[in-house]
């Protein structure tokens, strides 16, 4: 046992250990924010907000450009999911769980598209394009930022493209020697699938919109 753990924070050598500890703080509560997601529990926000605002700086750090915007992007989404989440109908419902429309399949298409644009524009403006991790970290941007999109507007699809994204990152982090936050998004790969089957059978068990 001490072998692997010798191991596991040899990755880490010649790191500020401010950073490690930002890390598992990080980890720590993205780990609970999928977890409150998947049992459509609003402290997914407060617990995300939390989680990216760390991983905004530590990923400034490391330079992964792409992955720092995302969560960026996931803090600014956190605060508009909050409160879209908080509302309530005309029969003072919240909002229910629902499928995309074909007008938010072409939104989801359109940030995509966007998205890549703008991180390899960042890329290129840093010159940061000079390893094929940064080629791996735009395409994982432009999922996740879909993927935020439609979490924030609690569509059943927002889960496929998190589990696209986890299982590209799990790989990408670790070689990148983000150890903990490789194995987060392993993690992550295993609650989206559990999330997809949960949030299915809230809008099965919705009559009104299954």
């Amino acid at each position: 046992m001490n072998h692997i753990f010798d191991w596991f924070f040899a990755q880490y050598e010649g790191v500020d250990t401010h950073l490690v500890v930002l890390e598992l703080i990080g980890v720590v509560f993205g780990f609970l924010s999928v977890w409150y997601s998947k049992k459509e529990n609003i402290l997914v926000y407060p617990t995300g907000i939390i989680s990216t605002a760390l991983f905004v700086y530590i990923l400034w750090v490391f330079g992964l450009l792409g992955d720092m915007l995302i969560n960026a992007y996931y803090f600014s989404m956190s605060i508009y999911g909050w409160y879209y989440w908080t509302r309530k109908d005309g029969n003072n419902q919240e909002v229910p769980v629902t499928k995309t429309t074909k007008k938010e399949q072409l939104w989801s298409v359109i940030i995509f598209i966007l998205t890549i644009i703008f991180i390899i524009v960042v890329y290129a403006v840093h010159d940061k394009f000079n390893h094929w991790t940064a080629y791996v970290d735009t395409l994982t941007t432009a999922i996740f930022f879909v993927g935020m999109w439609l979490m924030a507007k609690k569509k059943l699809e927002n889960w496929t493209y998190w589990i696209i994204g986890d299982v590209i990152s799990v790989p990408l982090y670790f070689y990148k020697g983000l150890i903990f936050t490789s194995f987060q998004y392993l993690l992550f790969t295993i609650i989206a699938i559990y999330g997809y089957k949960a949030w299915k059978k809230s809008l099965n068990s919705n009559p009104e919109i299954s």
